[in-house]
């Protein structure tokens, strides 16, 4: 059965090239001068899921910077917790005190939108979105205080595109444990649980989330919401969705071969377990780039390519990692270390050797 790779785009990766060096966020003349004052919250020191908040903030950025995503909604990425909000007590910029400060940095129109994210409930946001309660229009109303509360569709579609790119950035095993099932969140006590709190846990990748974000994704698709902002490139342009089934079973299969639960001495079992997992979720580029290696290691350099060219098109759309045990950049660079040794037909035949795998020149 032939395996769903991507070809890869040479402009789509190009963005995402511009992106890996750290220093993109000062070069950016949008975010650039937003950067300071919120550094200057000490935001590079606090805990947040897989890194700090300083990580998670430049990470929704690049995200949203990568899917081209208008002034706006790039600072909302930013800025997307800055007055705190019901999932973290990360408060930057007091929303009592400090709005008409924000506003002279950012503009009325971005302040008012980081403001809204801040302060509805995104829990209400996600779970009614889920629910298919969109208005004919694309708008949708939540309660706030025992009160309705309408979005209208410019802000439904900043907030889908803002909560896809959130969510990915941060999501992994722990947080599907202690986050269970999320919108609906099962609350269980934590010293009972207390392995499940055990931070960061293995950092398997999510087997439940992915899903939720296609389906976010497909919900810009609404007839109220299209064109609005441009569509991530994603879920083929969020056009496709992601069973929960195929979404479990994948990043099953994909940790088992990580974990190395198969004969460890010949490649059939763990290439064979890859490739299921790539059928079940050719979305996230990990399982491909994982897959171009043992192909390299059994000699099937064209396979290799193909795998490896599929992996960095996954990751250039995401802009963010979905294994979460290493950055997005380190995925990146050595995924373009397969392709290139599969373009060469050059594999170190050594295991010592494979310290020494560098980017030539022209890759």
């Amino acid at each position: 059965m032939t395996l769903p790779f991507h070809t890869l785009d040479t402009t789509l990766f190009a963005r995402a090239q511009a992106l890996l060096d750290e220093e993109w966020l000062s070069h950016d003349s949008d975010l650039a001068p937003v950067l300071p004052t919120v550094l200057a919250r000490n935001v590079g020191q606090d805990w947040h899921k897989a890194g700090t908040f300083r990580h998670h903030l430049v990470g929704v950025a690049r995200a949203l910077t990568l899917w081209q995503q208008p002034r706006d909604i790039r600072l909302l990425g930013l800025l997307h917790s800055v007055y705190g909000n019901a999932f973290v007590d990360l408060v930057k910029f007091d929303p009592a005190s400090e709005r008409a400060r924000l506003q002279a940095l950012v503009g009325e129109s971005a302040e008012h939108l980081v403001y809204l994210f801040c302060t509805m409930s995104r829990t209400q946001f996600v779970q009614r979105v889920l629910d298919g309660a969109l208005e004919t229009d694309g708008s949708l109303v939540l309660e706030k205080n025992g009160q309705p509360q309408r979005l209208t569709p410019s802000e439904v579609a900043a907030f889908l595109v803002v909560s896809m790119a959130d969510t990915i950035e941060q999501w992994f095993s722990w947080q599907d444990d202690i986050f269970s099932r999320f919108p609906q969140v099962q609350q269980r006590p934590q010293a009972t649980h207390w392995a499940a709190s055990l931070w960061p846990g293995p950092m398997r990748p999510s087997a439940r989330m992915l899903h939720q974000i296609s389906r976010l994704a497909d919900a810009l698709q609404h007839p109220g919401l299209k064109g609005l902002l441009p569509l991530p490139p994603v879920f083929d342009t969020c056009r496709r969705s992601l069973s929960a089934a195929d979404e479990a079973a994948a990043a099953s299969l994909y940790w088992s071969v990580i974990q190395q639960d198969m004969p460890l001495l010949d490649l059939d079992v763990a290439t064979a377990l890859l490739e299921q997992a790539v059928r079940h979720n050719p979305w996230v580029g990990e399982p491909q780039m994982v897959l171009a290696q043992l192909y390299l290691s059994a000699g099937r350099q064209a396979e290799a390519q193909a795998a490896a060219e599929s992996a960095l098109q996954c990751f250039s759309a995401w802009g963010c990692s979905w294994d979460k045990r290493v950055a997005w950049d380190a995925w990146v660079a050595w995924t373009r270390i397969l392709l290139q040794s599969a373009q060469t037909g050059r594999w170190p035949e050594r295991l010592d050797k494979l310290n020494n795998v560098a980017l030539a020149p022209g890759f």
